[in-house]
């Protein structure tokens, strides 16, 4: 069986990339590269930080294939390439995509107004290498959230904008993933040389903690 850990890059922010034959790229933010070679490019929501023209030409190719939650679809046909796919899914919803499963899960703000629950925005579980790995977005420890079931979990820890470290660890202890992946911290809200570990130490010791941050 394929180690997941090689099938999964963490760049910043929610900048993540996902190989298993197909490679997938969610959220693709201040990358350094040009890879242009995704088979599946996906967003959770419109902020800048989450949808970025200037980085989502350096993933695409030609047939890429654009996957948004539905309130996206206006903003993503703008940037669509002639002849494009674009998959929208709402919260709660399923697709295959390039012949991976992928439920959409709804990301949104509990107390705070910066990710509303009736924009509709997402995490995925999408299957690699046959484990379900969960990109929250950028959420907090919500109902829906909460009923997550994976093997591997991205989760923000950068508080402001999403769960805080103390929040995010007390999440990922009630799905209990085999693996947690910390995303979301030392670019635009958090600590890049604290959070993870103050994270790692909260998170139950049966739980692995993988810190990949790449910048």
């Amino acid at each position: 069986m394929k180690d997941i850990m090689a099938c999964i890059r963490f760049f910043t922010q929610n900048s993540i990339r996902l190989e298993d034959g197909e490679i997938f790229y969610i959220d693709p933010f201040k990358m350094q590269e040009s890879f242009q070679d995704a088979d599946a490019v996906f967003f959770t929501h419109d902020h800048y930080d989450h949808f970025s023209p200037e980085d989502i030409a350096k993933v695409i190719r030609k047939g890429t294939t654009y996957v948004a939650p539905e309130s996206m679809r206006g903003a993503v046909q703008a940037i669509l390439p002639e002849g494009s796919e674009l998959v929208t899914l709402r919260p709660g919803e399923s697709v295959t995509v390039c012949g991976h499963p992928v439920t959409a899960v709804a990301a949104y703000n509990l107390m705070k107004p910066f990710h509303m629950k009736s924009k509709e925005w997402v995490g995925y579980v999408i299957q690699i290498a046959d484990r379900k790995v969960y990109i929250a977005g950028d959420t907090d420890a919500t109902p829906e959230a909460r009923q997550v079931s994976c093997d591997v979990a991205l989760v923000p820890i950068g508080g402001t904008y999403t769960m805080d470290v103390a929040k995010a660890a007390e999440f990922v202890n009630i799905i209990t993933p085999k693996i947690v992946i910390p995303v979301h911290y030392g670019s635009v809200t958090g600590s890049k040389e604290s959070d993870a570990q103050e994270f790692g130490k909260k998170v139950n010791p049966e739980i692995q903690v993988q810190i990949i941050k790449e910048y």
